[in-house]
C-alpha cells in the first residue's frame, strides 16, 4: 500500500507569519476533481503546496497506463523532488477533490528553507515521514497477502475521509477499483474478490467508486495484526 499522507504535513505546522511569506513568493490556483496538476515528462519549474484538497500522483508507462503510487494532501508539498534531479516531471498528478494549491518556483522556496530554519525542520520532518512510510509499506509486503493490504488501506482512508452515514463509514474519495490495487500493491483480481467476500460477510457496501464500511472491527481482522 502506498501512502496516504499523514498529520505531519508541511502547510499546516508552519507558523502565520511563514505562511504569509510563502504566500507572497507564489501564486495560488483551484483544481477541480479531476484536473490534471502536471503531467509526467514536462519540465519541473516549481512546486506545489496543497493547501487543501488531494492528489493522486500516478506513474505514467510509455503506452500510457496509469498507476496510482501516492495520495497527497493536507498540506503536502508534491514536485519537490524533479526540480533537484531530472528537472523533468518524474509523475503524473491529479486533482481528486478540489484543490487550492499554491505554486512556488523551485530557487524561491529553496531560498525560502534556506533562510528559515524551523521551516526547513519542517519540511525536512514531512520528507523523513515519507521515507520512513514507504519502508514500513515495503516491509508489510513481505509478510502479508494483497488482501490484507487492501483492508488497511480501506481502514486507513476511513480514518482520514470517512464521514458517517446511519452508523457506518462511507469513504468521501472516489477511487476506482484499480487504483485501490495500485494503492494496495495488488492485483484488481485480487480486489474484485475480496470486495465481494466482504460484501457477502457484511462488513462494507459499495456503489459506483464509493465504499461504505459497515463492520469497522471485522474490516480491521481482515487486515491482520498490523492494524
Amino acid at each position: 500500500m502506498q501512502e496516504t499522507g499523514s498529520g505531519q504535513a508541511f502547510w499546516p505546522l508552519l507558523t502565520p507569519d511563514d505562511r504569509r511569506v510563502l504566500s507572497d513568493l507564489g501564486s495560488t490556483k483551484k483544481y477541480r476533481p479531476g484536473g490534471t496538476v502536471c503531467v509526467q515528462g514536462d519540465p519541473a519549474t516549481h512546486v506545489f503546496v496543497l493547501v487543501d484538497g488531494w492528489v493522486k500522483v500516478l506513474s505514467v508507462t510509455d503506452d500510457g497506463h496509469e498507476t496510482v503510487v501516492a495520495l497527497r494532501g493536507d498540506g503536502d508539498v508534491v514536485g519537490e523532488t524533479s526540480g533537484e534531479t531530472t528537472g523533468r516531471r518524474n509523475a503524473t498528478i491529479k486533482a481528486i477533490t478540489v484543490v487550492d494549491a499554491l505554486l512556488i518556483g523551485f530557487d524561491a522556496f529553496t531560498r525560502f528553507l534556506d533562510t528559515n530554519r524551523a521551516a526547513d525542520r519542517t519540511f525536512r520532518r514531512m520528507m523523513t515521514r515519507r521515507w520512513a512510510d514507504t519502508d514500513m509499506l515495503l516491509r508489510l509486503r513481505a509478510v502479508t497477502v494483497g488482501a490484507q493490504r487492501l483492508a488497511r488501506l480501506l481502514v486507513e482512508l476511513a480514518g482520514r475521509f470517512g464521514q458517517g452515514e446511519h452508523g457506518a463509514i462511507e469513504i468521501a474519495l472516489p477511487l476506482s477499483q484499480e487504483e485501490l490495487a495500485s494503492l494496495a500493491g495488488t492485483s484488481r483480481a485480487t480486489v474484485t474478490r475480496a470486495l465481494k467476500d466482504w460484501r457477502q460477510r457484511g462488513f462494507i457496501r459499495t456503489r459506483q467508486r464509493h465504499i461504505i464500511i459497515t463492520n469497522l472491527p471485522g474490516l480491521k481482522q481482515c487486515a491482520g495484526p498490523a492494524i
